[in-house]
């Protein structure tokens, strides 16, 4: 699972041979979940509230950087490092 950023104990990954549409995944403790880049709708999986808040003002903010690497990742390129919430 190629990380992309790590921010507040929440891990965001890309796979490689993933379906659509074009999603991320978040892993914060032990919990998982899948998040759309296009609308940022939560897709599979669960996170507690204020982590789901933290994912999703993140990827409001890099939006385009997560598309960019879904491109990279359907070609098989390594995945950009997108800087963490700060």
């Amino acid at each position: 699972m190629p990380e992309v950023s790590r921010f507040f104990g929440i891990v965001i990954a890309m796979y490689y041979k993933e379906h659509a549409p074009p999603h991320f995944h978040a892993k914060y403790a032990e919990q998982r979940a899948a998040f759309a880049i296009s609308d940022l709708r939560l897709i599979e999986g669960s996170l507690p509230r204020r982590a789901v808040s933290l994912v999703l003002e993140w990827a409001f903010q890099h939006r385009d950087e997560l598309m960019e690497n879904w491109r990279r990742a359907e070609r098989r390129e390594d995945l950009a490092n997108i800087e963490p919430l700060d």
